[in-house]
């Protein structure tokens, strides 16, 4: 098993020193999904809800989220992001909205958590948005995709 790396040897939290790695492309990709009622995700699709287009708002949010990452997760490195993508896609069939976030660097840390923040940040501002209509929305499966760059390579979720 690997090391936790936010522990020194004496067992003490500390941030991570990263200054003699390589600078790198760096790239995650997470996902979650929300799930709602069908009248709820009827709302959101036809643009009548009262307080505006809630999925523009909601990655809007996303992105101010990925970029303030460091300032909300303790020992997170605060790096500057290249790229930050927001996908979101209505599953009718589900009554959800499924998101996917992409981010990308070009540093000496990865930006896994970046991408992972921006999911749950676009999500929640989702049900905060439509919580008058339906408090019993549900997020799940929020998870890590994929990542690339740095000293570990590659990895992929299933492989």
């Amino acid at each position: 098993m690997a090391k936790l790396t936010h522990f020194n040897q004496q067992g003490e939290a500390h941030m991570v020193d990263v200054g003699d790695k390589p600078v790198s492309q760096r790239i995650a990709i997470a996902e979650g999904t929300i799930h709602m009622q069908a009248e709820t995700l009827k709302l959101i699709l036809q643009g009548k809800h009262k307080k505006g287009d809630v999925l523009g708002i909601a990655r809007i949010a996303g992105i101010m989220a990925a970029k303030k990452t460091a300032e909300l997760i303790p020992l997170c490195h605060p790096i500057s992001i290249t790229r930050i993508e927001i996908e979101l896609e209505p599953l009718r069939i589900n009554d959800a909205i499924y998101c996917r976030v992409t981010t990308e660097t070009r540093n000496q840390t990865g930006v896994e958590m970046e991408a992972l923040t921006a999911v749950q940040i676009t999500l929640l501002t989702i049900y905060d948005m439509c919580k008058s209509a339906d408090r019993g929305m549900t997020i799940s499966n929020v998870q890590l995709l994929e990542k690339s760059g740095g000293k570990s390579g590659h990895w992929e979720r299933g492989k």
